[in-house]
């Protein structure tokens, strides 16, 4: 029976799901929306997504994950029940051996919680493997080999850094703050500077389109659409790019506070490979314009970004899955 093996990366902003043989099948945000008044889910994914701050009372549109971990139980299974079958295609008769990757400071309930989930949802046997291992693994680094390599994952709700060699993670340490908290900065900043209130989906907009962590040649303007603070009604202000790294400059320099941490505490023989081989960045958050740039400056290390960033994780898990069989089977 093939299509067996699948990985899912299981993201506080999108889940994607990799089915082998067959690549990332499935990447859909991770956002339900359902009836409080029947308990019955209206809709799952990018359905819901469009539903976020826009819906009626009864209707509430929610992220089960926050952080990297499942704050509504019920909601994640039935989510993840959704997108396997959705993945999955037609009702295969076995039931499919699943790895799913959490970030890398979980708790051991926390980790029990996404195992029983995944049983729950149809899985045979479950694999839980740490977000920066996939990342790597992802990205595309052999990481069985005695070097050391080193991983900014950035996703929705996480940031994951680590110093990986041997197939295990030497150093690492995992924040709660990620594009969720650029999202949220950027809500703040135009709250205090310009005195419009302006809800996430917008704010992730800007983020995507004009968001920038480094100082640019030139610079972009958007116009955002919200309510102004004073009048109450609606009201468009012009935005520049140079503000948004105005207001990103908080955030983005506690991810690289804690990669400067990760690497004070790294053996130095790893530290002399890093300092040779670079940094990679994954995750979706690493797609902010200009962090390549500002992670380079502040650590004197050369930064790259994995070819397909927003992937990584959901490759490397499913990857880590076949690993897995191939180890077994020898």
């Amino acid at each position: 029976m093939q299509y067996t093996d699948i990985g899912i990366d299981l993201g506080t902003a999108s889940i994607l799901v990799y089915i082998r043989g067959r690549g990332v099948v499935l990447k859909e945000p991770s956002v339900v929306a359902f009836d409080r008044d029947t308990d019955k889910i209206k809709a799952i994914g990018e359905d819901a997504r469009l539903m976020l701050g826009r819906t009626p009372g009864n209707i509430i549109a929610v992220r089960p994950l926050r952080q990297g971990v499942i704050s509504n139980y019920e909601v994640t299974e039935k989510m993840m029940k959704y997108f396997i079958q959705k993945a999955l295609g037609r009702k295969s008769f076995r039931k499919p051996r699943i790895a799913v990757c959490v970030p890398s400071g979980v708790t051991e309930v926390e980790k029990k919680a996404v195992e029983d989930a995944t049983m729950q949802a149809g899985a045979r046997e479950v694999s839980i493997i740490e977000e920066p291992i996939a990342a790597a693994i992802g990205a595309g680094i052999d990481i069985a080999k005695p070097c050391g390599n080193m991983i900014v994952d950035i996703g929705g709700g996480t940031s994951d850094i680590a110093v990986i060699s041997l197939g295990g993670t030497v150093v690492s340490a995992s924040i709660k703050i990620a594009g969720d908290d650029f999202d949220d900065a950027l809500v703040r900043y135009m709250r205090k500077k310009h005195n419009l209130l302006i809800g996430e989906r917008t704010a992730e907009d800007i983020k995507i389109r004009i968001g920038s962590a480094f100082k640019r040649i030139e610079v972009d303007y958007m116009d955002v659409r919200g309510r102004n603070l004073v009048t109450g009604l609606p009201k468009t202000v012009k935005v520049s790019s140079e503000e948004t790294e105005e207001a990103l400059k908080e955030t983005t320099m506690q991810i690289i506070e804690t990669i400067h941490s990760v690497l004070e505490k790294t053996p130095p023989e790893l530290a002399a490979d890093i300092a040779d081989r670079g940094i990679v960045l994954t995750g979706g958050g690493s797609l902010l314009r200009g962090l390549e740039e500002l992670i380079s400056e502040k650590t004197g290390i050369n930064t790259m970004t994995a070819e397909d960033p927003m992937t990584a994780v959901a490759v490397g898990t499913g990857k880590y899955v076949e690993f897995l069989a191939g180890y077994r089977e020898t």
